[in-house]
């Protein structure tokens, strides 16, 4: 894993290297290189590869994938929306530089993102069905509404339903079309399938942030605990509680590990992943 994101890491220097110099094109390093797990973009590579494909020849779209959800963590720290201080262990991007360059440096990574996806090697069929999912997932029927819903259910009390359409939009679309669009890649058959695994795996996700809000060490995570009370937000462990919240965590991942092994002749690299994920502290 450690290679992959490397590579990662490396093409996403390249691929700012060309902009010009100035505030902005510091704040987008300044945020997209800070330490991360790279999650989303592994997801997609690491299912290529299950799937027997060579994932060096995607990484420009595991890129694209990554520059969206660090253009949504920078936007998402903004004193508009959640107003924090601390994201992957270090001052977040408004603080770091100010609220105009951090906004601008959100742009700039959605923008670069679409020149990325859009300017990759693959039949021009098969990248307008992968971006237009991406876009999609990451956009007012995905991501975005997940956050319209998030800041709307600020000091009010959302139940386990509007809860779960919160989570499944703002964490889950984004995590989910990671998987779907390498399914498009190797296999579309299972797209739909792998979209499905990836809701799940987007659902325990959150459900796992809520409880490390609560119980996490925030030198681990890298960013300030106890935000979602600051904030006055619902989440699994104020509606059902610490433990009711993990075992809820455990039957999403077990749920998504039997569904891949339906689906996938050698499921073990994704699988390795997932358990990462569950065992995470961070």
């Amino acid at each position: 894993m450690n290679v992959k994101i490397e590579k990662i890491n490396e093409r996403l220097q390249e691929l700012v290297a060309t902009s010009q110099s100035g505030s902005i094109k510091d704040a987008v390093l300044y945020s997209l290189l800070a330490p991360g797990k790279r999650l989303r973009p592994l997801l997609f590579l690491t299912l290529l590869e299950s799937y027997g494909l060579a994932s060096d020849d995607y990484l420009d779209i595991a890129c694209a994938i990554e520059m969206i959800h660090t253009y949504s963590l920078i936007h998402d720290d903004l004193p508009g929306m959640d107003n924090d201080s601390l994201r992957r262990g270090r001052p977040t991007c408004h603080i770091q530089f100010d609220e105009a360059s951090a906004i601008l440096a959100g742009d700039a990574l959605l923008n670069l993102s679409i020149s990325t996806l859009l300017t990759c090697d693959m039949d021009a069929l098969l990248k307008v069905e992968v971006a237009t999912r991406l876009f999609e997932s990451s956009g007012i029927n995905g991501m975005i509404f997940g956050q319209q819903q998030d800041i709307y259910f600020e000091n009010k009390q959302a139940n386990l339903e509007e809860l779960n359409t919160i989570h499944l939009n703002k964490t889950g679309a984004l995590i989910s079309v990671c998987l779907e669009m390498a399914a498009l890649i190797a296999d579309p058959k299972q797209a739909l399938s792998m979209r499905k695994i990836g809701y799940d795996l987007g659902l325990a996700f959150q459900i796992q942030d809520d409880i490390l809000d609560v119980i996490g060490d925030q030198d681990l995570l890298g960013k300030v605990v106890g935000s979602d009370e600051t904030n006055q937000k619902s989440t699994y462990v104020t509606l059902l509680g610490l433990e009711e919240s993990q075992k809820k965590v455990n039957e999403l991942f077990n749920q998504c590990v039997e569904d891949t092994k339906k689906l996938l002749r050698h499921p073990d690299t994704l699988l390795e992943l997932f358990d990462k994920i569950l065992k995470r502290v961070s």
